[in-house]
C-alpha cells in the first residue's frame, strides 16, 4: 500500500479516538457536576480551628475506615490535601476541596461549608491570611490556575440557569399573549 492510504488510516484512527474522549469527557463531566450539585445540597456551615494541613495519601491521613474501604486501591496512594480541625469538641481529619487548600489559614479560625467529611468552601476567615513568601510551587500554580477556571465555569453555569429561567418566561409571556389575541378574534 501507498504511503498516504497509512497516513489516513492512522488520522482516521485519531479522529475517532478524539471524538470518544470528547464524548466520554462530557459524560464525567455532567456525573462530576451532578455530584457537586448534590454535594452543595447536604453542605452545611460549620465554624472550626484549623490546626494543621497537609498533602498526605489517603492511607496514612488518619480518614475513617469506611471512607478507606469504599475509594478504590489507585487513589488510596495518590496525595490528597488534609485538613486537621477541631469542631467543637473534637479533632477531626477533614478532606479539603484544591481549589481552596491554599486558601485555607493554618492555626486560624474558619467558617466553612462541609459535606461530611469533604471541605467544599470557606466562607469567613477570622484574622488575615498570611501569603507565602518566595516562590509558589507548581501545585500552587495549578490549584490557583483551577481555582480560576471553576469560578469562570460556576459563572457561565449561573449565567446559563438564568438564560432558561429568562426563556421560560419568555415562553409563558407569549402564551398568554397567543390565548389573549384567540379570545379577542372570537369577539
Amino acid at each position: 500500500m501507498a504511503w498516504w492510504v497509512w497516513l489516513i488510516i492512522v488520522a482516521v484512527i485519531l479522529i475517532g479516538g478524539l471524538i470518544a474522549l470528547y464524548i466520554v469527557g462530557n459524560k464525567l463531566q455532567k456525573k462530576q457536576s451532578a455530584q457537586k450539585e448534590m454535594m452543595k445540597e447536604q453542605a452545611q456551615p460549620v465554624t472550626m480551628l484549623v490546626i494543621d494541613k497537609k498533602m498526605l495519601p489517603m492511607k496514612d491521613a488518619g480518614l475513617p475506615k469506611m471512607v478507606m474501604e469504599q475509594t478504590p486501591k489507585r487513589y488510596q496512594k495518590a496525595k490528597m490535601p488534609i485538613v486537621k480541625a477541631k469542631i467543637g469538641p473534637q479533632i477531626m481529619n477533614l478532606i479539603c476541596d484544591d481549589g481552596i487548600y491554599d486558601q485555607m489559614p493554618v492555626r486560624g479560625e474558619v467558617k466553612a461549608m462541609v459535606s461530611g467529611i469533604y471541605i467544599m468552601s470557606v466562607k469567613n476567615v477570622r484574622g488575615k491570611i498570611e501569603e507565602k513568601k518566595g516562590k509558589k510551587t507548581f501545585g500552587e500554580k495549578l490549584r490557583a490556575k483551577q481555582r480560576k477556571y471553576q469560578d469562570m465555569y460556576d459563572k457561565d453555569v449561573a449565567e446559563s440557569k438564568l438564560s432558561k429561567d429568562q426563556k421560560a418566561a419568555a415562553k409563558a409571556k407569549a402564551k398568554e399573549e397567543k390565548e389573549r389575541a384567540k379570545k379577542i378574534q372570537k369577539m
